[in-house]
């Protein structure tokens, strides 16, 4: 007798509630069992086993919701992984080994459930590849999407040439993102818009460098979930926030608002082929619309939020991800 894969691991952290409750309580509408797994407990609070002999292989997991093994596992939906938490009472030379350790024990788990024939958002390795913003830029231009002139670079001279291309009106932002959340109560490095002066004080690019981007005016700004071909847009102006022109994130809950959007169907169809080429089932793409109406991509998370659009517009997301994840 066949055992039931009816069991679906949301892995994520601690801090993490709304967006993850919500595709819980999505498969449970489906016959299916939710298990909530905290990253940053492993390997502290919770075992995991992969098995790799000659007659059998197997990967089993002691959470909290008891004992499971790749056979019971359909499905895995990579919300978040942050690096373990450790007791206090390890000495600091030896946390960053641990911590090593734990992530490759880790690393060899997942694999292991891939090879079980376990469903994985975003598949196993994807969301390293697609976040690699060049490629991304590339593969929007050649499918017909519309980008802003950008330059990676750690060149003084190369960002000067820029700022002088397009006349002066230029942003700058990380290539990685330096936050787990979108809630405020963690690091977050804002796009910043860069002056004249600003020139002059680009020697810190020789630790580390950076993206600058054409600065466009906006009418209004897109952040588009895109779950298995699905596309869920919502709009945001934060013209009315001096904090926000450059980068809604920047202003208060009070200043703006989240409203429905829209993106034409030749738009919304390169945007799907895109996260399709990129290897991803889930992505959040974010969009400048000019106030010409012209829609230019920025870039496509892999892990990007997308809770404040289901919360505060009643975008189905949540069960769009749960019938992704419940597929056999």
């Amino acid at each position: 007798m066949s055992t039931p894969r009816d069991n679906v691991l949301l892995l994520t952290h601690g801090a993490d509630h709304y967006t993850v409750d919500r595709v819980a309580e999505a498969l449970s509408r489906r016959g299916l069992r939710p298990v909530r797994i905290d990253t940053e407990g492993f390997p502290a609070s919770w075992e995991l086993s992969s098995v790799v002999e000659p007659e059998r292989e197997d990967v089993v997991l002691g959470t909290s919701a008891g004992v499971l093994h790749a056979r019971e596992v359909r499905s895995v939906w990579l919300r978040r992984r942050v690096p373990a938490r450790f007791d206090a009472v390890l000495e600091p030379a030896w946390r960053e080994s641990c911590g090593r350790e734990s992530w490759a024990a880790l690393d060899g788990a997942l694999d292991g459930l891939a090879a079980a024939g376990c469903r994985f958002i975003n598949p196993l390795g994807s969301d390293a590849v697609a976040e690699n913003k060049p490629r991304q830029l590339r593969l929007a231009r050649a499918l017909g999407l519309e980008i802003p002139r950008t330059v990676v670079t750690n060149d003084a001279a190369q960002v000067r040439a820029l700022f002088e291309a397009v006349g002066g009106r230029m942003v700058a932002k990380m290539l990685t993102p330096l936050s787990q959340s979108m809630d405020g109560r963690r690091p977050f490095v804002y796009t910043s818009a860069i002056r004249p002066e600003h020139l002059e004080q680009l020697e810190g690019l020789r630790h580390a460098p950076m993206v600058f981007q054409e600065r466009l005016d906006k009418a209004h700004e897109l952040r588009v979930a895109v779950v298995g071909g699905r596309c869920f847009v919502g709009a945001i102006d934060a013209s009315c926030s001096v904090a926000g022109q450059v980068d809604w994130r920047r202003s208060r809950a009070d200043e703006c608002q989240w409203t429905p959007g829209e993106l034409p169907g030749s738009v919304a169809g390169r945007l799907v082929r895109l996260v399709e080429a990129l290897g991803l089932v889930y992505g959040a793409a974010d969009f400048i619309v000019t106030p010409e109406g012209r829609h230019v991509f920025l870039e496509v998370n892999p892990g990007g939020e997308w809770g404040m659009l289901e919360r505060e517009l009643g975008l189905p997301i949540a069960e769009a991800l749960a019938e992704a994840l419940a597929k056999e």
